[in-house]
């Protein structure tokens, strides 16, 4: 097992929609998104994932205005203090008026599917690039999530999308994979590529797993939870953990403080010498 004695970043979700599946609302104001991203840092983020178009199940897309009004402040105003931003997109003009005005970071859910002319962006920038397994939109992925195999058949589908990067002029070094947890995939789906974990390292890529509190997850929270998507948080911190433990480089969250005591926890360990086989 990887040694965990190597930072595992840990992204902090800022979503600043009115409809995302588990904090859709709360951050619409910039005063209080601002107050939120303080928050994360504060607890340990290392980069604020910025979004202003939700990508749950069944979610339909926003105008590209929309999308702007709602992120470009709250990036300006992060860049400005020195915070690496991310700014969680699928369409080039957000993502490019998101670099302008200082994010260090896109991250296309789509891996470049939904407008290829992010990857153009990308290239023309000197910014990171963030390529998510994908098939199609919110509003029908779950019809498509077919698979023999899902990992063999997902890790050939995102190295497409790398190979598409690379030609359009990203540099390989800027690359990073996403498996897409919860995007075309039940929850056996989702297991399975956790399971297979080890076999991301293999890809000559940086890898973002983001698996906050997403239904899969459901399975592991007590018996009595009344369902709330941030009931899950423990059970994220968990797998997140697991993550790190298995050397993936950044681990993607909504509640950073749970996360980062988790893997500091895991490091601890790790240095005295206990074997990793209690796991």
């Amino acid at each position: 097992m990887t040694d965990v004695k190597r930072h595992t970043q840990v992204w902090g979700v800022l979503n600043v929609t009115p409809d995302s599946f588990s904090d859709g609302g709360l951050y619409e104001n910039p005063r209080q998104a601002y107050a939120h991203a303080k928050a994360m840092l504060d607890a340990g983020a290392d980069v604020i994932d910025v979004g202003g178009e939700s990508t749950r199940p069944g979610a339909r897309p926003v105008a590209g205005d929309t999308e702007i009004n709602r992120v470009i402040p709250i990036i300006q105003a992060m860049a400005r203090v020195g915070v690496h931003v991310s700014v969680d997109t699928m369409h080039a003009d957000v993502a490019a008026r998101a670099v302008e005005v200082g994010a260090k970071t896109i991250n296309d859910v789509s891996g470049g599917l939904n407008d290829p002319e992010i990857l153009q962006v990308a290239a023309r920038s000197d910014v990171d690039l963030v390529l998510m397994h994908w098939r199609g939109p919110s509003d029908v992925m779950d019809q498509l999530a077919t698979y023999t195999d899902v990992t063999q058949e997902v890790i050939a589908e995102l190295l497409e999308r790398k190979a598409a990067a690379i030609r359009a002029g990203v540099s390989e070094d800027r690359i990073i994979l996403d498996p897409g947890f919860g995007f075309a995939k039940n929850p056996e789906h989702n297991w399975q590529l956790l399971r297979d974990i080890d076999e991301w390292n293999t890809l000559g890529s940086r890898v973002l797993v983001g698996v906050s509190r997403k239904r899969f997850l459901g399975d592991c929270v007590p018996d009595d939870s009344d369902g709330a998507a941030d009931d899950r948080d423990a059970a994220t911190a968990a797998v997140s953990t697991f993550a790190g433990m298995h050397g993936v480089w950044a681990v993607r969250v909504h509640d950073v403080a749970a996360t980062v005591s988790a893997l500091k926890v895991a490091t601890k360990l790790h240095v005295s010498g206990k074997p990793w086989e209690i796991w």
